[in-house]
């Protein structure tokens, strides 16, 4: 169990990872080889074992973001902000490494099966994401300055509640670290779902 003064109430691991460390201000969080969360939807049975660090965000709306950098080891190595309901109804906005050898923001949304969708390239190993509630639906954005943002993906799960927090995925055999710095929860409604603000 971890406690940050900038979330409400305690995080707890629904899947431990191989090692993490938190100082007060900066998550770190390291996947063992082959941790993934995917549900292929050509049937392949679904892969559900990357470390998740959860926590309740409450009723109604609300933002989460974090400044995301990824010690990248191999492809699709990546860091995440998540929304976790169950295993068949869950979100994730990744900082992830592609097949071609570049940092992207990535998002997944599963209902059932996993919707992946390839956004945008990152010039080095560092992005800020953010998760945003808005009544029964979600938006995801990232940022290059945390102050700037832009929308990846907006959607809603077909859920009442899900938990929120963060998490770190390596498919392959190499395993790495993800680092989340300058955390921060909002109690409060996205203006503009388009532009960010």
């Amino acid at each position: 169990m971890i406690q940050m003064s900038a979330l409400p109430g305690s995080l707890t691991w629904d899947i431990a990872p191989f090692a993490t460390s938190y100082d007060g201000s900066t998550l770190a969080i390291s996947a063992g080889p082959v941790s993934d969360l995917f549900s292929n939807p050509n049937g392949d049975a679904p892969i559900n074992n990357s470390p998740r660090l959860l926590f309740s965000p409450g009723d109604g709306d609300y933002l989460l973001s974090a400044h995301v950098s990824v010690d990248f080891a191999a492809m699709f190595d990546a860091g995440e902000l998540i929304v976790y309901a169950s295993a068949s109804h869950w979100a994730k906005l990744c900082f992830e490494f592609s097949p071609r050898g570049e940092p992207m923001v990535v998002s997944v949304v599963n209902r059932g099966v996993s919707d992946d969708c390839n956004s945008v390239v990152i010039s080095g190993n560092e992005v800020y994401l953010r998760v945003a509630r808005i009544g029964a639906t979600y938006a995801f954005h990232y940022s290059l300055d945390g102050a700037a943002w832009s929308m990846v993906r907006y959607f809603a799960l077909g859920v009442d509640e899900a938990a929120a927090g963060f998490s770190f995925q390596s498919p392959t055999v190499a395993g790495c670290t993800a680092t989340f710095a300058d955390i921060r929860f909002e109690t409060r409604r996205l203006a503009d779902l388009r532009s960010g603000e």
